[in-house]
């Protein structure tokens, strides 16, 4: 059993490093979007890991959490991303100034 715990946190780690450097490098923002989408996937397969290591279930309950968040934040991502590229017409990050003074 501790080998396979192993193999799904490396694959955990490597896809959060995946999502890691794609969040930090790209600059259409759907992209980056997707990026973090992936390390929030990373992060629950570690949640499940350790919640079958310890017999317990509350790793799933946090599964569950970050999943309705990761729902709420792709509906309000979506409509966000939806309004920048009317108004700039673009989904590039670096033309998203709307914060700057």
């Amino acid at each position: 059993m501790i080998e396979f715990q192993n193999v799904y946190l490396g694959l955990s780690a490597v896809l959060f490093v995946i999502g890691a450097i794609g969040a930090i490098t790209r600059r259409n923002a759907i992209v980056v979007f997707m990026c973090i989408e992936i390390m929030l996937g990373a992060v629950n397969i570690v949640f499940i890991t350790f919640s079958r290591a310890n017999q317990s279930v509350e790793g799933i309950f946090m599964v569950l959490f970050v999943m309705a968040v990761a729902a709420a934040e792709a509906a309000v991502g979506l409509a966000i991303f939806i309004l920048m590229y009317r108004k700039r017409g673009s989904l590039d990050v670096e033309r998203f100034n709307l914060m700057k003074w």
